[in-house]
């Protein structure tokens, strides 16, 4: 199977604590949850975006990282996006972290 674009960047708040346990392989996983809000142009015409999205983390950088994190954070979040390990016919979508970048304050509009 050839290599397709699979990246996203967004930029939220942590939204409740981190939960942090290791795989059967002894690699940690942290799993937060971000919630995005902004104002986003469709069709010439200003709408507001909201979401949140489960964020994983994996190894003991990113798992470091995402399990300091304090609820309300302000952050940006670099990674791919696939289908949450959850029952059969569920499509939730999961964010696996390849880059967590601490913020200062809430990311101004682009």
């Amino acid at each position: 199977m050839p290599p397709a674009d699979n990246r996203l960047i967004i930029a939220g708040q942590v939204a409740g604590a981190c939960e942090t346990r290791r795989s059967p392989a002894g690699i940690p996983i942290s799993r937060f949850l971000l919630e995005h809000h902004s104002s986003q142009t469709e069709a010439g015409v200003s709408r507001e975006a909201r979401c949140r999205i489960p964020v994983v983390a994996c190894g003991e950088a990113l798992a470091g990282i995402a399990g300091r994190l304090a609820t309300g954070a302000w952050l940006r979040v670099r990674g791919f996006v696939s289908r949450a390990n959850h029952r059969e016919g569920e499509y939730r979508l999961v964010l696996h972290a390849a880059r967590i970048e601490m913020l200062d304050h809430e990311p101004s509009e682009d």
